[in-house]
C-alpha cells in the first residue's frame, strides 16, 4: 500500500500546486494578457526548486501533527516554529537572489515556490492517511480539504510576505505578519486530535476560507506589476545631441 499511497499523494499534491501556478499565474501570461508579466523559464525553476525545499517543511509538519497528536504542545508549538519560520526564511532568500529576486516579478516567482512547497506538504498529507490500517470516506474528504487548504495557506503567505508596493499601493505585509498568519492557519490545521472530527474540519475550512479572502485582497497587486524588459520610454534627444554638434557649430 506504501507506493499506491504515495503514488496518489503525488498526483493530489501536483494537481493541487502545478494546477494554481497553472491557473492563477497563467492568467498574467499571454494569450490572457498583452505581455507576460513575469519570465516563464524563471517561474519553472522557481517552482522546481520548491519541490525540493517542500520535503523537510513536509517533514516538519508531520512531526508537528504527531505532537498534536501526542499532547505534546511544547514540542508541537517547536515544529511549528521550525515549518513557518523555515518556509519565510527560504523565501526570503530565493527574493534575495540574484536570478529570481532582482526584478519586479518577483511575487509570481515567490508564488510558484510557494505553490510546490504546500504541494509537498499535501503530498505527505494525503501519504500518510492513505498508509493507515483504516480509510473511510469521512477521513478522505478531510485529507483533501487540509491539503487545498495548505496550498491556500502557502500561496496567500507569498504574497503577505511581501513588503507593501508603494504608498499609493498598500498590499503587502513582511514576513513576521506573514508567519502569524501562516502559524495560527496551521495551528487549526492541527486541532483534530484536540478537538475530534468537528474541530478538524472546521479548523482546516476556517484556515482555508481565511487563506482565501486574504488572497483576494492580496492578488491585485499581480496586475500592477510592469513585464520585464519594459520601462519608461526614453526621452527623445535634442537635435544637437543626436548630431553631435551644436546649432552654433554649423557652418
Amino acid at each position: 500500500m506504501v507506493l499506491p499511497s504515495l503514488s496518489i499523494a503525488a498526483v493530489v499534491g501536483v494537481i493541487l500546486s502545478a494546477g494554481f501556478v497553472y491557473v492563477e499565474v497563467g492568467r498574467y501570461a499571454t494569450p490572457q494578457v498583452p505581455v507576460t508579466l513575469f519570465e516563464e523559464r524563471r517561474e519553472i525553476f522557481a517552482y522546481t526548486a520548491g519541490l525540493f525545499v517542500g520535503i523537510p517543511f513536509a517533514v516538519a509538519f508531520l512531526l508537528y501533527a504527531l505532537a498534536m497528536v501526542n499532547g505534546a504542545l511544547p514540542g508541537a508549538l517547536l515544529f511549528l516554529l521550525l515549518l513557518v519560520g523555515g518556509t519565510e526564511l527560504a523565501q526570503w532568500a530565493l527574493l534575495r537572489s540574484r536570478y529570481w529576486g532582482r526584478t519586479g516579478s518577483s511575487p509570481f516567482y515567490a508564488l510558484g515556490f510557494r505553490a510546490a512547497i504546500g504541494g509537498i506538504i499535501s503530498l505527505a498529507i494525503v501519504a500518510q492517511y492513505l498508509g493507515g490500517p483504516v480509510l473511510v470516506w469521512d477521513g478522505v474528504l478531510l485529507v483533501l480539504l487540509q491539503s487545498v487548504a495548505v496550498v491556500a495557506l502557502e500561496v496567500t503567505g507569498a504574497l503577505f510576505s511581501l513588503p507593501p508596493g508603494g504608498p499609493e499601493e498598500r498590499r503587502g505585509g513582511g514576513p513576521l505578519p506573514a508567519g502569524i498568519f501562516a502559524a495560527v492557519g496551521f495551528f487549526l490545521l492541527g486541532l483534530g486530535p484536540l478537538a475530534g472530527e468537528a474541530g478538524s474540519f472546521g479548523g482546516a475550512g476556517l484556515a482555508l476560507l481565511g487563506s482565501l479572502y486574504l488572497y483576494r485582497r492580496l492578488r491585485l497587486r499581480l496586475a500592477l506589476i510592469p513585464a520585464p524588459g519594459v520601462g519608461p520610454k526614453p526621452e527623445p534627444l535634442p537635435e544637437s545631441a543626436a548630431y553631435g554638434r551644436t546649432k552654433a557649430g554649423r557652418r
